[in-house]
């Protein structure tokens, strides 16, 4: 199985690598670009039309090779196309998750309203797509999860569907925060879906579709390291909101149907932190505001990387403790099914 997932891997990054220099100039063309926001750190303001919406291409790649390999990989399984293959589910939390992304990238590039959804329209979309996949996980996976470190599941009944589908709109939403440094999302995701494509491998015995699962988590990591030669510092194209919640919605999607929820706590620390630095900063902000009457702040600037900006360190320097942090989070999630299987 691991062969297909290097497959996988090897596959998409070729297709990144031929496929993005020629869409480059399209989007050059059509002028896509992205817009900096006055709030943001100043030395973004060079960013001004930086070409967006890079997650068309990382989505395809990685859409493409999946697809392919997992139904070569199941070809002898006659029950490939039914339900029960939780490639389709997983399929619709990673397009379902993408196409809110696109709409917000269209409404703001290319219908040039800054605003793009409205955040009751992403809201919605969000909770489609998240509750629908909760529903497909609780009906043909199950309501339990595992604890990591130990031998033992919790079931969460019927609360499993309102916690899952609140968990898939945090991930996508924490994922598209985290995207607010050159090269950043997808140094992170490289090295945590490799962590998650590895368990898929180990747990084969277990879960009887896991090579799909190792097979979409390889071209993901395959299709952001082909990213990578484009988006690092200073990058040439952004993968927009288009990209950033696919990706989200990759996470949380092969983390629920592997039944390994919390170890998106460790996999995907640092995403979570851009969201829970923009709630702490937002929270404290108001109680401040109205218990003093002015406002203050925790961090100098959130989500939280951009705090670190503020504080002097660059781009590259904040991607490389990122995915430093990741790596080893990543590897104790990895040990920590060791337990369970």
């Amino acid at each position: 199985m691991l062969i297909y997932g290097l497959a996988a891997c090897a596959a998409a990054l070729l297709i990144m690598l031929l496929v993005m220099p020629k869409f480059l100039p399209y989007l050059k063309k059509l002028k896509f670009g992205q817009t900096i926001y006055d709030l943001g750190p100043q030395a973004h303001k060079a960013k001004q039309g930086t070409p967006n919406m890079g997650g068309v291409v990382i989505a395809g790649a990685a859409v493409l090779v999946t697809i392919v390999l997992a139904i070569i990989c199941t070809a002898q399984n006659r029950k490939t196309f039914g339900l029960e293959n939780p490639l389709w589910a997983l399929l619709l939390v990673i397009l379902g998750s993408m196409a809110v992304g696109f709409a917000d990238d269209y409404i703001k590039d290319v219908k040039k309203n800054h605003e793009g959804l409205k955040p009751k329209q992403k809201l919605m979309g969000q909770v489609v797509v998240g509750l629908l996949f909760s529903l497909y996980c609780y009906f043909y996976v199950g309501s339990d999860v595992i604890i990591p470190f130990t031998k033992v599941t919790w079931d969460l009944g019927i609360f499993y569907i309102p916690i899952m589908t609140v968990l898939v709109m945090f991930m996508t939403n924490s994922s598209n925060l985290q995207d607010g440094v050159d090269g950043i999302l997808s140094s992170v995701t490289v090295v945590g879906m490799a962590a998650f494509g590895l368990i898929a491998v180990f747990v084969k015995d277990t879960f009887a579709y896991s090579p799909v699962l190792a097979i979409a988590c390889f071209a993901l990591v395959g299709a952001c390291l082909g990213f990578l030669r484009f988006n690092r510092h200073p990058a040439k194209i952004f993968m927009g909101d288009t990209g950033s919640m696919f990706i989200g919605g990759m996470m949380v999607g092969v983390a629920m149907l592997m039944k390994m929820e919390f170890l998106l706590i460790l996999i995907c620390f640092t995403c979570i932190m851009s969201s829970v630095s923009v709630m702490l900063q937002t929270g404290y902000f108001k109680i401040t505001k109205k218990k003093y009457g002015q406002g203050r702040r925790i961090f100098k600037m959130a989500p939280i990387h951009h705090h670190f900006e503020l504080c002097g360190m660059n781009e590259n320097q904040i991607v490389l403790m990122y995915a430093a942090v990741t790596l080893v989070l990543s590897l104790i999630a990895v040990w920590s099914m060791h337990l369970f299987y």
